[in-house]
């Protein structure tokens, strides 16, 4: 069985975004995009064949965007080959849907000029939570709810706000089509401006479909993507695992490159990552774990899994002492985790290599504190604590926290002066 190329979920949206404006210009995407902007020098024909070609091309571009953007949402990296139908029922709600919306601008640019572009805001506000809707529930009755757009718009946050701008672009652009083809030949403008709004539509619904796929577990959605690679036994990362054991039996340095150049390209999983610092470790390459645990860790905390990367900076820091992580605000976060976990002395580390790496940080005072609290508290070793506690009060005479650490030196000291 060929491999499934396949995109993770907790892929960062930027990096979805980028990949995405090649998206339409690969594989069936390409394809489509090349025959319907040729295929429109039928709109050109006389009498009513050309109107209904025209509807015809229409109902062909948004029913194939369809077909990607549940596509994409099934977690697939490539577009659907040309006839490919994930969903029929949606992907005919979809088309109808947007079919309506072009023939209201076309008959308000005809006869109702002054409603046009209310009706295009509209439109490219609305647009986005019916096309997702449609895709993860399949409903036309609840898509054409306004309470439904609300909780979708809800549910995405200003993410929301990314296909909204490319409906309207898309809507700008058809528009400067119409205007530009009594300038242009239409032999130009015709093929042009239909590649250039196809290219729109099928990045702007792949965009949304990645949009869902993120968060399809809120959704209840267990993306197509994810089924087939469990019953064909692997996708191409895990392939490519298997690669590098069978090259690291021979060869790990190889093997390591094999996974530089992945890690390269786009987001790994944590497999491929763990596979990597394994034979960075038996090739005893003590300053690339610690290089890529600077990497990985950023990665992680992006992602939002500040334990995993909490782990990661135990296990540097056994590797080096003096290791800490190369941005004040992830060292920052990990100490504060650290402290909530009950990890005293990896807190504690974590706050010191703060104050020794970024001392004029307008967060030290509060990382000084923390550092504080847990010698006093947590270590009793309150001396300690509260030379650090006038350190602080000398060096930041004037900061919002002066107070807190005045009120915790006193406590300490009038502890330390009781008898034991």
């Amino acid at each position: 069985m060929p491999r499934i190329a396949t995109v993770s979920a907790d892929t960062p949206f930027r990096e979805r975004f980028a990949a995405g404006l090649g998206y339409p210009l690969r594989g069936g995407g390409l394809a489509t995009c090349v025959v319907l902007a040729f295929a429109h020098y039928l709109a050109i024909l006389p009498s009513y064949i050309g109107v209904f070609a025209a509807f015809a091309l229409w109902g062909a571009t948004w029913r194939y965007a369809a077909t990607c953007l549940l596509h994409t949402a099934n977690g697939f990296a490539d577009p659907p080959d040309i006839g490919v139908d994930e969903n029929p029922s949606a992907g005919n709600g979809l088309t109808a849907i947007h079919l309506l919306a072009v023939a209201l601008c076309f008959v308000s640019s005809v006869f109702y000029p002054a409603a046009l572009w209310p009706l295009v805001l509209l439109f490219a506000l609305t647009l986005p939570a019916i096309d997702m809707s449609l895709a993860f529930d399949g409903s036309m009755e609840l898509a054409m709810s306004p309470v439904n757009w609300w909780e979708v718009m809800r549910r995405f946050g200003w993410a929301y706000l990314i296909p909204v701008g490319l409906n309207l672009a898309t809507g700008v652009l058809i528009v400067l089509a119409s205007v530009a083809a009594a300038f242009l030949p239409k032999l130009v403008s015709l093929p042009l401006f239909a590649f250039a709004y196809t290219y729109l539509i099928i990045l702007n619904l792949h965009l949304m479909g990645a949009m869902i796929h993120q968060r399809h577990e809120s959704f209840d959605i267990e993306p197509e993507a994810e089924k087939l690679v469990r019953e064909a036994g692997h996708d191409e990362d895990t392939h490519l695992l298997e690669q590098v054991k069978a090259v690291a039996s021979g060869d790990r340095r190889a093997a390591i490159g094999m996974l530089v150049m992945r890690m390269q390209g786009r987001s790994a999983p944590a497999p491929l990552h763990q596979a990597y610092r394994d034979l960075l470790r038996q090739e005893g390459l003590r300053e690339g774990l610690l290089e890529h645990g600077h990497i990985w860790m950023a990665v992680l905390l992006a992602n939002n899994e500040p334990r995993r990367a909490l782990g990661l900076a135990q296990e540097c820091m056994e590797i080096d002492p003096a290791f800490m992580p190369d941005a004040p605000e992830h060292a920052d976060a990990l100490a504060e985790l650290a402290a909530r976990s009950g990890m005293t002395r990896l807190a504690l580390k974590l706050c010191r290599g703060y104050l020794s790496r970024w001392p004029r940080s307008p967060d030290a005072p509060r990382m000084g504190l923390l550092a504080a609290c847990l010698l006093g508290d947590d270590l009793n070793q309150r001396a300690e604590a509260v030379v650090l506690l006038g350190k602080l009060a000398a060096a930041w005479p004037e900061h919002p926290l002066r107070k807190d650490i005045d009120t915790l030196a006193r406590r300490l000291q009038e502890q330390q002066a009781r008898p034991a």
